[in-house]
């Protein structure tokens, strides 16, 4: 019965941890591939030949941001903002990468 209620709040700990904000680096990176996404859809499409006879598909990615026109340097502030706690160290244009 002790071992249970040692456990009981693990649970809760691990859980808190996932709220945790990221460093500025890692949400700089993430929200990154989110304004990509927000200038414009991304997709692929393939056509090939297996054993099994023909390979083909599509894949297309659309977001909501790119829905409703938003601006990625905007989306790209609030989800650093949201992602980090702090403002991102060079705004979306003014990076080398970035290529809208």
């Amino acid at each position: 019965m002790r071992l249970f209620a040692a456990l009981l709040p693990l649970p809760l700990v691990l859980g808190l941890g996932a709220c945790a904000p990221m460093s500025i680096e890692r949400a700089e990176q993430v929200c990154f591939e989110r304004a990509r996404l927000a200038l414009r859809p991304r997709g692929e499409a393939y056509f090939g030949a297996t054993t099994e006879g023909p390979a083909y598909g599509l894949e297309v990615e659309i977001t909501s941001d790119y829905l409703q026109g938003r601006d990625p340097a905007e989306v790209y502030d609030a989800c650093v903002f949201e992602k980090s706690g702090q403002f991102p160290r060079r705004p979306l244009y003014a990076r080398e990468d970035w290529k809208g």
